[in-house]
């Protein structure tokens, strides 16, 4: 016998062998175990990849909508500041017009009483001026009736 044909018997022996144990369903078993194990965790790596996107897409939906809600928030914000700024500044001029007008109304007060100040100042030193002069030229008894009706004429000018 040759080497070649021991080594064939040899190699059919062992396959008859292998046969005999059942050994090559037994490794076509483990080969389908594995390929369904491998099979599952692709199905729920597939389910996964799904969930994942559907919450990226319900994150993004999310996040669309707090940006207009922050921009809607933004825009009120603006609105709100704008009507108060033109609240305050009516409001500013309301407060400078009834200033001003009581400055106004201060200042012809003031005038008033200053030309009051003045016409009394003026008939006081009228009458003082007339009372030397008519003291000077005229006598006592007729320069005391002329003063009393000049007097008497002056007030009732004044008041």
């Amino acid at each position: 016998m040759t080497d070649s044909t021991a080594v064939l018997i040899g190699f059919l022996l062992f396959l008859g062998v292998l046969a005999w144990y059942r050994v090559p369903s037994m490794v076509m078993g483990m080969l389908d175990k594995r390929a369904e194990g491998i099979k599952s965790q692709l199905d729920e790596a597939r389910e996964a990849r799904e969930e994942a996107q559907q919450l990226l897409a319900s994150f993004e939906r999310k996040t669309a909508e707090s940006k207009r809600d922050a921009e809607t928030i933004v825009e009120r914000a603006r609105a709100d500041a704008k009507r108060a700024s033109e609240q305050a500044k009516l409001e500013l001029q309301d407060t400078i017009a009834r200033k001003l007008k009581s400055a106004e109304d201060r200042i012809a007060q003031v005038e008033a009483a200053a030309t009051r100040e003045v016409r009394n100042a003026a008939s006081s030193a009228a009458v003082i001026a007339a009372s030397d002069v008519l003291g000077q030229n005229l006598g006592g008894d007729k320069a005391g009736s002329l003063i009393d009706d000049g007097i008497a004429t002056v007030a009732s000018k004044l008041h």
